[in-house]
């Protein structure tokens, strides 16, 4: 399961496609404004590392530089190659304090209510290999404020799993929405929720937002929700 695709979204934005599910780099410093340090928003699957390390080298920058991954969930095509590149960088890892147990391996991943059409779907994700335990080194709230992007919030967005969360970066217009909200064929809800209409309510809160750049967990990045509303 290789690295299909690097997309650059903006100067300090980039997003790594794999064949289900993508992750995204958020680069600051770097270019005369100091040592430059790396964010990663969710982690692919779990032999995506080393297609991860070599995406990061292409642009030129230092995979020693990760400073943190954010996972906006904890289901196997975010949280993969989260422990080994936290291991081998040093990397704090940062995930909801609802879904932080099921990312260490201490509770079992919960199971999506599916509707009819998204069983096939969903017997389809399960070929991403499964996430090892994978240890949480900061436990995440609504509102808490992490140390990139000029300020990034986290915004809790239940409904996917109970500890969803989305990342918005207010001073940069850009949201990354995990999978409550996908782009597959426009936007939309996403599919495999434990519960729906909390998801559809976390939607309703993020597309309040207003955004100007908003990446998905599954899809293209879009320059807002455009109809949503």
């Amino acid at each position: 399961m290789d690295l299909i695709d690097l997309v650059e979204i903006g100067p300090r934005l980039h997003m790594l496609r794999f064949p289900i599910g993508q992750a995204y780099l958020w680069r600051d410093g770097g270019d005369g404004r100091g040592e430059e340090r790396l964010t990663l928003v969710d982690a692919g699957h779990s032999r995506a590392a080393r297609d991860i390390e070599r995406a990061i080298g292409g642009l030129g920058a230092d995979p020693g530089a990760l400073r943190r991954i954010v996972l906006t969930h904890c289901h196997r095509d975010h949280v993969g190659a989260a422990g080994e590149l936290a291991e081998r960088y040093g990397a704090e890892v940062l995930a909801h304090r609802l879904d932080a147990p099921v990312v260490r391996g201490d509770a079992p991943v919960p199971e999506p209510v599916l509707l009819d059409w998204e069983i096939p779907l969903y017997e389809h994700g399960l070929t991403v290999p499964p996430a090892p335990p994978t240890r949480v080194d900061r436990e995440l709230e609504d509102g808490d404020e992490l140390d990139f992007g000029d300020g990034a919030r986290v915004v809790h967005t239940p409904g996917h799993t109970d500890g969803s969360i989305a990342v918005h970066l207010p001073r940069h217009g850009v949201l990354f929405v995990g999978d409550t909200i996908a782009s597959v064929g426009g936007i939309a809800l996403g599919v495999f929720h434990v519960d729906r209409e909390r998801a559809q309510e976390s939607m309703r809160r993020l597309v309040a937002l207003t955004p100007s750049t908003v990446c998905y967990g599954h899809g293209d990045p879009t320059p807002g929700f455009g109809g949503l509303g």
